[in-house]
């Protein structure tokens, strides 16, 4: 280490410009990496809803549709609308009320069921379908011409209307994302710090470290919105405690030694020694979030731990060169440290370590419980806001044509129509159902079948399916459409039992099981792999019982207080919180941990070692929980997208009651069970008395 640290210092300008010319590939890695908007692609692929998105995707040209609704407007101009339509690259088919009775046949001959679910007053509506998928960039490209060649009359619906608004409104927040959490952390950095030019400094390195992450993400192709999002904030407030620990440790240095360069290759080696192993349990967290079923987990846990990598790299190569070519800069706007130096905080800690005990035991029944009761919701749509005209689409396909939720029945094409007919006089006599819709039915009016246009024939069928479409008036996502859908699914299957109900609907019932076994078997991984990397780090068998215990109950307490507060969160929030938190904070434990131990093994007696841990520790905790703090409670308070917004607002959250819980609670618990975690760690069996 210190034949690394020495080469760092020795060849610092070149790596400063090696660190520069590094930016070019990686802003351009950062511009080709594509953003996906749509979390049910993060589906398991194998599921049976999925198979049949496939089918409609590759058999029926359907990988998405859309509900137009068209206001107040003439047959003979829906028509000459939908021939505009039809022109678009990516529109597969586009059928409204007007194809099967034209500009002269009277309305009334469709059968009643039918007109009544696609013609309202003065409105009515168009399906239209896309080759393409939900989310795919030739997509929502056909949304934007689709809004350019409507006009006021026309609302676009639908999933894919969603995503298209949903990257338009994430795109337009990003950079006050970053704005305003480098913002709040150099205001904390410039009061906890001793000079005005050193925050900037470390905002510059944690910067470089952000946009090397970035561009390296080309390598997995794609990245969803949210990890764009968060990642950026969420890497600066987790690695922050990293650069600030070695500017602290190198001028602590120069206090002792008159060479700049001698300090630096002190504080080089002392960081390295330091957070290797925090920041191995920080990557490992993060890492963990790739044992989820819904892979959107993998996707925001290699970001992130790449994040923490890169930050560590960066930390002990990019700063140690920033600081020396600046530290004139650095030395000339020196001033006082403003940040309290905590001594009263750690001896009432320690004189009242019974008491916080007593707290601990109280508070942590309540914390669990709330924990355990939160509540949650799925649909994506509630995480817009309402001015979205997507949401206006949607909320006017509710309130005025009653469709709130679509499923897609494939059926086997042989089943003949009065069996096809039998089943959905089934389906429609379950309760929320508000209308079914299949060839048999719009064949089933006044018009002989040899009326209808062959493009209504081919969205129904093909050679090997019938396409059936059943609304629900359930909300998508609510344990009453999910108790439907199992329904519709057993009716489905006796008439085939190779029968596929796809959909939104569907998929967002999936999306609800697989999240529920996710949110338990990734804090299960997540707080294995952490515990068992602690033994390795810390030589001990119960220090990180006592560290996963405490942060444990901070998340308790973080992912508790919506339960006492009648808040849902989003779903995403409630699986990934819990190991972000535990992940980003474990360091001030371990911090604390090793100061303790260390001081233990070099004669302190139990008191002394805790208030000297505490002690040293508590000021560097406090400001690496205020920078991560920083980092994401202004995203959190900004974003219009409340999935984003609910997510940052947790985590900065959290980085406080962990901060607190670190500093309360971890010292006493070291203080009750000194002697039996000097029994069982290494180094320590000669100070249990």
């Amino acid at each position: 280490m210190q034949m690394f640290a020495k080469i760092i210092c020795k060849y610092r300008k070149a790596i400063l410009i090696i660190a520069l010319l590094l930016l070019i590939p990686s802003i351009i890695g950062m511009k080709a990496t594509r953003i996906n908007y749509d979390i049910l692609v993060y589906l398991p692929e194998d599921i049976e809803t999925i198979k049949g998105e496939n089918i409609l995707s590759s058999e029926f040209d359907m990988g998405a549709f859309s509900m137009v609704i068209v206001e107040d407007m003439k047959a003979k101009d829906v028509i000459s609308l939908e021939k505009k339509i039809r022109e678009l690259d990516n529109v597969q088919k586009v059928i409204s009320v007007n194809d099967v009775m034209g500009t002269s046949i009277p309305r009334e001959m469709l059968p009643e069921e039918v007109k009544d679910k696609v013609y309202k007053e003065n409105d009515t509506i168009m399906l239209v379908t896309f080759k393409e998928a939900i989310s795919s960039d030739e997509t929502l490209k056909t949304i934007e011409k689709l809004r350019e060649i409507t006009n006021e009359q026309c609302k676009i619906s639908g999933m894919s209307a969603t995503v298209l608004d949903t990257r338009d409104l994430s795109d337009s927040e990003i950079v006050i994302y970053v704005i305003i959490a480098v913002l709040l952390c150099l205001v904390i950095l410039e009061i906890a710090l001793d000079s005005y030019v050193a925050p900037i400094f470390l905002l510059l390195n944690i910067g470089i470290a952000i946009l090397y992450n970035m561009g390296t993400n080309i390598f997995l192709g794609e990245i969803s919105y949210i990890t764009k999002a968060i990642s950026a904030v969420l890497q600066l407030g987790v690695t922050m405690d990293f650069a600030i620990f070695l500017y602290h440790s190198y001028m602590q240095e120069r206090e002792h030694t008159g060479d700049k360069e001698v300090a630096m290759q002190l504080a080089i080696t002392k960081t390295l020694t330091s957070v290797l192993g925090s920041s191995l349990t920080t990557i490992a967290g993060f890492l963990a979030l790739c044992s989820m079923n819904l892979t959107l987990g993998k996707d925001i846990g290699i970001v992130m731990a790449k994040g923490v990598l890169f930050g560590v790299i960066c930390v002990v190569t990019i700063l140690p060169a920033m600081i020396l070519e600046g530290s004139n800069l650095i030395e000339k706007t020196k001033h006082r440290e403003i940040m309290p130096k905590f001594k009263r905080l750690t001896k009432f800690n320690i004189k009242h370590y019974k008491a916080i005990i007593v707290v601990f035991i109280i508070a942590l029944p309540i914390a669990f419980y709330g924990y355990q009761n939160t509540k949650v919701y799925y649909n994506l749509d509630k995480s817009l806001p309402e001015s979205l005209p997507s949401v206006k689409a949607n909320n006017q396909l509710k309130e005025e044509f009653e469709m709130v939720s679509t499923q897609i029945v494939l059926l086997d094409k042989q089943v003949p129509n009065y069996k096809v007919n039998e089943m959905l006089q089934k389906i429609d006599e379950l309760d929320g159902i508000g209308w079914t819709m299949s060839y048999s039915k719009i064949a089933g009016g006044s018009l002989p079948d040899e009326m209808l246009p062959e493009e209504i024939k081919e969205v129904f069928e093909n050679e090997t399916y019938q396409l059936i479409l059943i609304n629900s008036k359930y909300e998508m996502a609510t344990d009453e459409l999910n108790h439907q859908i199992t329904d519709i699914n057993n009716i489905i299957k006796q008439y085939d039992e190779h029968a596929i109900l796809a959909g939104e609907g569907p998929l967002m019932k999936d999306l609800v099981e697989i999240s529920d076994h996710d949110f338990n078997s990734v804090n299960t991984v997540s707080t294995t792999i952490i515990f068992l990397l602690m033994i390795v780090v810390l030589k001990s068998i119960t220090l990180p019982i006592v560290l996963m215990l405490t942060i444990e109950f901070a998340i308790f307490i973080n992912m508790g207080i919506p339960y006492y507060t009648g808040t849902i969160i989003p779903f995403i929030a409630s699986i990934v919180i819990g190991t972000i938190q535990l992940g980003a904070t474990i360091d001030y434990a371990i911090l604390i941990t090793t100061k303790y131990v260390s001081a233990r093994k070099q004669g302190s007696a139990k008191q002394e070692a805790v208030e000297e841990a505490l002690g040293t520790s508590i000021g560097s905790i406090a400001v690496s929980g205020l920078c991560f703090f920083g980092a994401t409670f202004g995203v959190g308070a900004y974003s219009k997208i409340e999935m984003i917004g609910s997510l940052c607002t947790l985590m900065s959250r959290g980085a406080i009651i962990s901060m607190i819980t670190v500093i309360m609670v971890l010292p006493a618990f070291l203080m009750l069970f000194d002697r039996i975690i000097c029994k069982t760690t290494i180094g320590m069996k000669q100070k249990s008395v």
